[in-house]
C-alpha cells in the first residue's frame, strides 16, 4: 500500500530536522516562533481598490489596477467571504488591513472627514469572531478633493483641513479597533502629493505637509491600542518628478516625532533594497511597518513571490530580533501586504502572497545564525560565505510542509484545488 501523504510529510520532516540539527538549528523552536507572526492581509486586493463608498472619483493618486479577472468582491459580505477562503489556505493567525473607503454606511453618503467607528462595526465583529487583528489607513485618493494630486500638502487651507480631519477621524477609528480586539491597530498614513514635472518650489509643499501631519497627530492615543505609521514614496504616476513625502522627509519626521516608518518594497529606486535599510532605521525610530510588495520595473504592486530580496528581508527581521518572538523582546516591525492584481484570481493572489511571506520567514528562522555570527566575530569570512551558500540548499521545503500540516491548511499545491473549487462554486456567479 502506498504511503499516505501525511506519512510522507512526517518522514521527510524527520529527516530535515536531523539535517538542521547538524547545523545547530532547533527546528521545533523555529516552528513555534513562526506561529507567533501575524501578517496583515490587504483588503484592497479583493476588490481592485474600489471600496464601498459608491460613486467615488477615479482612483488617481498614482494608483492603477490592471486586469479584469471575474469574481471581484462587490460588497463587504463578499470581501469577507473571500478573505475567509484565503485564510483557510494560510497557516497561522493573521490580521486584515482596511482602508477608510471600506466603511459600511448602510447606503448613506458619509464624507470621509465624518467617518466614525460605528461605520466599521461589521468589520470589528467579523475580526473578533475569527480571532483577527485589524489595521487601518486613511484613503487620501479617489476623491474630488484629491484629483489635482495634493491633499495634506495642498496650497488651499480648506482642502488641507478636510484631509487633516479625515486622518484624525481614521486615527480614532483605528484606536477603536485596537481597543475592541485587544491588539494594537497600526494606522498608516500615505498621501500621493507631488508634481508630474519639476517644481519651482520643493520646500513649500513639504512645509505644509509637516504642519498638516503635526495637526493630524496632535491628539495623543494610547499605544497599547493604536500605533501611527507614515509612508514615503520615491515617485508615482502623475508625480514622477517630485513627491513631497519622500523617504528623507518621512525618515526625519518619524525620528523627530517617534512614529513608525513604513518601508514599502516598491517605493525606492530599483537598486535600493529594504533589507539593507531595516537595521539602519531601527536605530532611530520606535518601529517599522513593512509593506511587502513586488515592484516590476516600477512600483507596480505585483503579488509577492519568494524572491531573494523577500528572503533577505525576513532574515534581517530575525537577525534584528524585531518581531517580538521571544520573551522580553518588543515587536518593532509589523508585516503587511500591499499589492493589487486583477489579472488573476484575487483569492489566489492573497494565498500566494501570504504563503510566500511565511515561507521567507521560515527560511529566516531556520538560518544557522549563531554559527554564522560566530564565524563573523572570529573574522572567518571564508567560513561565513561558505555556510551562507550551504544554507541555501537545506531542506526547508519539508519543514514548510510540516508547518502547513500542523496548522490544518492545504499542503503543497493542494490549496489551489480549494481556490479553484471556490471560484467555480462562488466567484463564477458574481
Amino acid at each position: 500500500m502506498a504511503d499516505s501523504t501525511e506519512a510522507r510529510i512526517e518522514r521527510a520532516f524527520a529527516a530535515a530536522r536531523d539535517v538542521y540539527a547538524e547545523y545547530g538549528v532547533d527546528v521545533e523552536a523555529a516552528l513555534r516562533r513562526h506561529a507567533r507572526v501575524a501578517v496583515s492581509l490587504n483588503c484592497w486586493q479583493g476588490d481592485d481598490v474600489r471600496g464601498f463608498e459608491g460613486g467615488a472619483a477615479e482612483l488617481g493618486g498614482g494608483l492603477a489596477v490592471t486586469g479584469s479577472y471575474p469574481g471581484r468582491a462587490r460588497n463587504p459580505e463578499e470581501l469577507r467571504q473571500d478573505a475567509e477562503r484565503a485564510l483557510a489556505c494560510i497557516p497561522g493567525r493573521h490580521r486584515f488591513n482596511l482602508h477608510a473607503s471600506y466603511a459600511e454606511t448602510g447606503g448613506a453618503r458619509v464624507e470621509r472627514d465624518a467617518l466614525e467607528p460605528g461605520h466599521f462595526a461589521g468589520w470589528v465583529q467579523w475580526a473578533h469572531d475569527r480571532g483577527l487583528g485589524l489595521d487601518f489607513n486613511p484613503t487620501c485618493f479617489a476623491h474630488p478633493l484629491a484629483q489635482d494630486g495634493f491633499t495634506l500638502a495642498h496650497r488651499d487651507a480648506v482642502v488641507r483641513r478636510f484631509w487633516i480631519d479625515h486622518a484624525r477621524a481614521c486615527r480614532r477609528i483605528g484606536a477603536s479597533f485596537g481597543s475592541a480586539l485587544g491588539t494594537p491597530c497600526v494606522t498608516n498614513l500615505w498621501v500621493p502629493d507631488g508634481y508630474k514635472d519639476t517644481p519651482a518650489d520643493r520646500a513649500a509643499p513639504r512645509e505644509r505637509l509637516r504642519e498638516s501631519l503635526d495637526a493630524v497627530f496632535a491628539e495623543r492615543l494610547d499605544p497599547r491600542v493604536h500605533l501611527d505609521a507614515v509612508e514615503p514614496k520615491l515617485f508615482g504616476i502623475g508625480s514622477e518628478a517630485y513627491v513631497a513625502g519622500s523617504h528623507e522627509f518621512y525618515l526625519g519626521y518619524a525620528v523627530s516625532r517617534q512614529k513608525l516608518l513604513c518601508l514599502d518594497m516598491g517605493h525606492f529606486h530599483p537598486t535600493e533594497v529594504v533589507s539593507d535599510k531595516l537595521s539602519a532605521v531601527l536605530q532611530y525610530v520606535p518601529g517599522v511597518l513593512l509593506h511587502v510588495s513586488r515592484g516590476v520595473r516600477w512600483d507596480s504592486d505585483h503579488v509577492v513571490t519568494l524572491s531573494d530580496e523577500l528572503i533577505e528581508l525576513h532574515k534581517e527581521l530575525v537577525r534584528c530580533r524585531a518581531l517580538g518572538l521571544d520573551a522580553g523582546e518588543p515587536q518593532r516591525v509589523h508585516i503587511g501586504l500591499d499589492f493589487f492584481d486583477a489579472s488573476i484570481n484575487r483569492v489566489a493572489a492573497w494565498v500566494i502572497g501570504t504563503r510566500s511571506v511565511l515561507r521567507a520567514l521560515l527560511i529566516a528562522l531556520l538560518e544557522p545564525i549563531d554559527t554564522l555570527r560566530g564565524l563573523e566575530q572570529d573574522g572567518d569570512h571564508t567560513g561565513r560565505l561558505a555556510l551562507l551558500e550551504e544554507a541555501k540548499t537545506l531542506p526547508f521545503g519539508a519543514v514548510w510542509d510540516e508547518c502547513c500540516l500542523r496548522a490544518g491548511v492545504p499542503v503543497g499545491r493542494a490549496w489551489l484545488d480549494d481556490v479553484r473549487s471556490y471560484e467555480r462554486d462562488v466567484l463564477a456567479g458574481r
